[in-house]
């Protein structure tokens, strides 16, 4: 089974800023790529680059992150703990990761470049 995580807003949205997510989303995944289950995980609060969450997040199966905005640090965070991240994502995390699911997703290839910089809203991981 896969599993994807996704930072969410409290409006259920996916978090522009990876690190000031209110929650993650954690998706399980069947051998059919169907959408099994949706749990939740409370985000730490802080940087991303600087808290536990990659390791928290592997723990619980978690291969695959559909981000927003993230930095490098965090990147490098996360595929150290054995999770890819594809950037760029925003809109509702159901709608994307089924997009992911059909393969339509593709990393935006842009990171962050420093913690306080602001994103463009209303765009969807380029498909």
């Amino acid at each position: 089974m896969m599993k994807i995580a996704v930072p969410v807003t409290e409006n259920n949205e996916i978090d522009d800023h990876f690190g000031h997510c209110a929650f993650y989303a954690i998706y399980s995944i069947t051998e059919t790529n169907t959408i099994l289950n949706i749990e939740t995980l409370e985000a730490e609060q802080g940087c991303g680059c600087k808290s536990n969450i990659a390791n928290t997040l592997a723990e619980h199966g978690v291969k695959t992150m559909l981000a927003g905005g993230i930095g490098n640090g965090a990147i490098n965070v996360l595929n150290n703990a054995g999770i890819d991240v594809v950037r760029g994502c925003s809109g509702n995390p159901t709608d994307i990761v089924a997009l992911f699911l059909q393969g339509l997703l593709v990393d935006s290839g842009l990171s962050c470049a420093e913690h306080d910089h602001h994103h463009e809203h209303g765009h969807q991981c380029n498909h």
